[in-house]
């Protein structure tokens, strides 16, 4: 059965995301880092996340100019609109969040069978937690 092992994200600044994902999960480390080029460009990664999962972040050494900016999330625009986490227990990652000075930017919809919250970290990337309410594949799954 295929599962997601890492998934790869260009932010401007590593720095933002850690922070606010090392607050909503406090045994996520940095697994591995670097500089090496890539393409003739000089970047920084992170590996950040445990021993079964991460995401890995990478910042171009580049003109502030030349490195863009994530995607407007109100808009139809290609890329990236957010990753989702699924957590047993979402009081306490909101808790977290809050100690940590992060504010949610919206809740998700209600629904029955579980509930769900998005943030927007300081590089503009947006992160999903959801709490399931049932065991049962059907009732999770659910779109209501």
């Amino acid at each position: 059965m295929p599962k997601i092992e890492h998934a790869n994200l260009i932010v401007t600044d590593i720095d933002p995301t850690v922070t606010f994902l090392t607050a909503a999960f406090p045994s996520w480390h940095i697994r591995g880092e670097g500089n090496q080029p890539y393409a003739g460009m000089a970047r920084r990664w992170v590996h950040l996340g445990d021993d079964n999962f991460y995401l890995a972040l990478t910042a171009y050494d580049i003109d502030e100019r030349d490195k863009g900016h994530q995607r407007d999330l109100s808009s139809p625009t290609p890329g990236l609109a957010h990753i989702g986490f699924e957590v047993s227990s979402l009081d306490d990652v909101v808790a977290r969040l809050k100690e940590a000075g992060f504010e949610p930017d919206h809740l998700g919809a209600q629904h029955p069978h579980r509930k769900n919250i998005y943030y927007i970290d300081g590089e503009g990337l947006e992160f999903e937690f959801v709490e399931y309410l049932s065991n049962k594949q059907e009732e999770r799954n659910s779109y209501v």
